[in-house]
């Protein structure tokens, strides 16, 4: 990560926090009549909570939407500024989709945010970090457990196949993701936690 904070890295910052904290999954159910997506199911705002309303294609909209600001923010900071300018949009947006100032800062989890950066930052680590999570919700068929262990071993991927810089923003996204995963982490532990597909 850089070692000082410019007027462009703060710049990059808020540009990528505000594209980073329009909340598409609760914008989709809305438009399309499908309710207050804060009073379905868990009251996430993210693609998983989308998916008990029964709308799979909106859910798979919300996802595409979610991973793809996280993409943009950190493609266009890469594209005008430079490689460490785009490791904090990324990180800023993901801190937008969680804690959206649009919201009183009560956002998503940021997981299909997380990976879009990760995609965007290194393609080889988002993939591996995608493709984990595809095998653990396969198998397990929760998607708090799965988005754990995709971002969980993102890190070591990161170092593994490109570099530390690379490696320490999938760190922070990774803890980023346990600490807002914390209720789910009790629900997995106590066998409460519902599976994908299930209205909770």
């Amino acid at each position: 990560m850089p070692d000082s904070f410019t007027q462009i890295d703060l710049i990059a910052a808020i540009l990528s926090y505000l594209l980073g904290s329009i909340p598409f999954g609760l914008v989709l159910t809305k438009l399309t009549g499908a309710g207050d997506l804060r009073q379905i199911g868990s009251g996430n705002i993210g693609a998983t909570n989308v998916l008990r309303t029964g709308r799979k294609g909106l859910a798979a909209a919300t996802l595409l939407l979610d991973g793809g600001k996280g993409a943009v923010a950190v493609l266009i900071a890469h594209h005008t500024q430079s490689f460490e300018v785009a490791l904090i949009a990324g990180l800023f947006a993901v801190l937008g989709h969680n804690f959206p100032v649009w919201l009183k800062f009560k956002g998503g989890k940021g997981v299909a945010t997380s990976l879009g950066v990760l995609l965007a930052i290194s393609w080889p680590t988002g993939l591996f970090a995608c493709a984990t999570w595809l095998l653990v919700a396969w198998l397990f068929r929760y998607s708090s457990l799965a988005a754990l262990v995709g971002l969980a071993v993102a890190p070591i991927y990161a170092w593994w196949l490109v570099g530390p810089q690379e490696a320490w923003l999938s760190l922070i996204l990774a803890i980023l993701i346990f600490v807002r995963h914390h209720a789910n982490i009790r629900r997995l532990v106590a066998g409460e936690e519902s599976r994908i597909g299930e209205k909770k």
